[in-house]
This record gives C-alpha cells, sequence and structure tokens, in this order.
C-alpha cells in the first residue's frame, strides 16, 4: 500500500472535521467529492450561496457541511472570542466580524479553537502568510513548541532511496533563512511528523552544498552548528551532517564522502538550510521525478492548520485533508 493509501485508511478508522474555507476555487470541491466518497473525513466547506453554486455545479457534495459565515449562529459566540484572543492587539468586535465574514480562514481557525471541528486545510487560492496568519493569532502554537515550521511529504515513485521513495523535506514552505537553533529544531519537528505519518524511523540529514568540512563558507558553518544543536537536544534521534544531497541518500555516496557515518546514504528525512533550497527541491522532485508533493503541511501549532501550493490538484488536496486528520487524531491521542 502507498502512502497516501495508508494515510487515507487511518483517517477513515477515526474520522475528524475538515474545514475547507476555499469555496471560491473548483478544486476544493472536486476534492470535497473525493473525500466524501471516499469516507475520509467528515467536511465543512465555507462560502455564501452564490460561491457554493457556482463553484460546485455536477459535484455530488450532498454529505458536505456548508456554512455561511455571514449568517451563521455561531458568529456572535466567534465574535465575542475573537475580540477577547486579541485584545491586547486592538481587536474591535467591528473588526472581528469584518474578518470572520471576508476572510474565511478566520472563521475556519475559530472553528477549531471552539472545539467545532478538528483541523483546517486552505491556500489552493491563498498565499502561505495569508493561510497561516490567522492559525497563530487564533489556534496559537502547540505547548512546548520552539518554532513553527512547514515541510512536504515527497513521494518519489520507484525509488530505492529514502523510506522506500518516501521523505520529508523541510523547511519547504515557511521559515525563510532559519539560524542555527531553528533548524535544529525544524529537524526534531520533521524527524517526529516522519514518525507519525509514515511510521517508519526518521533518519535526519542537515542539508549542505558541503559534505564534512568538503567546503568553507558561513553558510556551512550555519549547518554544522545546527547540527551540533540538534544532536545535543536529541541525543536518541539517528540524526546528522552536514551533508550533501547525494551524500545523504545515496549509499555508495555516503560512504565515499562520509566514511563512518551511520546516516549517511540513508536519509529519509532532509533538512534544507533555507527556503530557498527547500522550495526548489521539493519542486524539482515533484516535476522532473514525478514525484508526489503533499503540503506545505504545518508542524507546531496547537491543532493543524495546513497550506497547499497554489498549483496543487484536486487529488493534492484530497491528500493533504488525510494528512491534516491523522495529524488531528495524534493530537487526540496524546
Amino acid at each position: 500500500m502507498g502512502f497516501i493509501d495508508a494515510i487515507k485508511e487511518r483517517a477513515k478508522a477515526d474520522k475528524k472535521v475538515i474545514v475547507l474555507p476555499e469555496s471560491m476555487d473548483r478544486r476544493t470541491w472536486e476534492a470535497a467529492e473525493k473525500v466524501l466518497a471516499e469516507d475520509i473525513a467528515e467536511l465543512v466547506i465555507l462560502g455564501t450561496p452564490e460561491q457554493v453554486q457556482e463553484n460546485s455545479q455536477g459535484l455530488n457534495i450532498s454529505k458536505a457541511k456548508v456554512i455561511d459565515p455571514n449568517t451563521s449562529d455561531k458568529l456572535q459566540e466567534y465574535i465575542d472570542t475573537f475580540v477577547e484572543l486579541r485584545k491586547a492587539k486592538g481587536m474591535t468586535p467591528e473588526q472581528a466580524k469584518e474578518l470572520l465574514t471576508t476572510d474565511y480562514m478566520f472563521y475556519a481557525c475559530m472553528m477549531v479553537k471552539m472545539g467545532d471541528a478538528d483541523g483546517v486545510v486552505s491556500g489552493a487560492c491563498h498565499s502561505t502568510a495569508n493561510t497561516l496568519r490567522p492559525s497563530l493569532q487564533i489556534v496559537k502554537t502547540a505547548p512546548g513548541t520552539k518554532l513553527v515550521s512547514a515541510f512536504f511529504v515527497i513521494v518519489v515513485p520507484n525509488c530505492e532511496y529514502g523510506a522506500e521513495g518516501t521523505f520529508i523535506f523541510g523547511d519547504s514552505g515557511l521559515n525563510q533563512n532559519p539560524n542555527a537553533e531553528e533548524l535544529a529544531a525544524i529537524a526534531a519537528s520533521s524527524a517526529d511528523s516522519f514518525q507519525l505519518l509514515v511510521e517508519k524511523e526518521p533518519i535526519v540529514a542537515m542539508l549542505s552544498h558541503s559534505t564534512k568540512g568538503s567546503a568553507s563558507h558561513a553558510d556551512v558553518d550555519k549547518v554544522v552548528e545546527a547540527t551540533r544543536i540538534a544532536k545535543e537536544e536529541n541525543p536518541n534521534l539517528k540524526l546528522d551532517g552536514e551533508f550533501q544531497l547525494d551524500a545523504a541518500i545515496v549509499p555508495s555516496v555516503g560512504e565515499s564522502k562520509a566514511p563512518g557515518s551511520e546516516i549517511a546514504g540513508h536519509a529519509n528525512v532532509l533538512i534544507f538550510p533555507d527556503l530557498d533550497a527547500g522550495n526548489i527541491g521539493y519542486k524539482l522532485a515533484q516535476r522532473l521525478a514525478k514525484a508526489e508533493a503533499y503540503g506545505p503541511i504545518t508542524q507546531g501549532i496547537a491543532s493543524p492548520v495546513n497550506d497547499l501550493s497554489r498549483g496543487c490538484s484536486a487529488e493534492d488536496i484530497v491528500g493533504v485533508v488525510a494528512i491534516t486528520a491523522v495529524q488531528a487524531q495524534a493530537k487526540g491521542s496524546k
């Protein structure tokens, strides 16, 4: 069974309520039809009657719960709670109402905050900032979180590397230029996410254009320091660096470039030095290797709120909904 099929089966075993706030995008409705047909999750879709009629024509979404934030019976309760959450920032009831009824991501996050939903998937037609800002303001970070970050699950067909072609690429969606401490935190969170979603032991490589001192530069120094911090803070985690990509995943190259490292050549969690590298890396794998790419999936938020690439397909949305449901299951079991 492939990665996403296994995730779907896990999602079906304990169905969660996932909110889709982008009713203005046809892909949302196409994905919703598939999610409901496969019984992966219970869905709430936010939109006006006009948005529903215009974008869902010809699709069977009868099992979805459709809510118009403008006429919702929960609106006043959400306004009051939102004002309380943001009173230190000067939030007024009028501003809260405006945000909740015009930017559905705020309403979706209030549903999660109030226990009316388990997770949110958005981003098909909104930027990462517009997707994650409401979640950080309303849902907040998980206890003990050092840094909210994002990753992609990459599944490469007919691939002998990683976990039978499955990898986590982090951070590939959120943090622009993390420092050494932040890179170490991203590595630890990404390892936990790999364990949860792939259900195999994470083997983490800290990536660079250098392998074990083959190049000298401040950018390399950052990865070396991040590796040191990550090892110190997570002594039981299989993690090493700095590695070039081939040394991280190809056994013969790992043995040649980093002899003595049990991680070299065997990594399944790849930590990129900055967002440029992470974004370019995942899109190369997706477009040239025909990999499935699910994300950006967030880690470190109190409840799962996940982003999408604006170039996503309806099938991509289905996959992220299933992943979000599994994350929500894990939150409930803690």
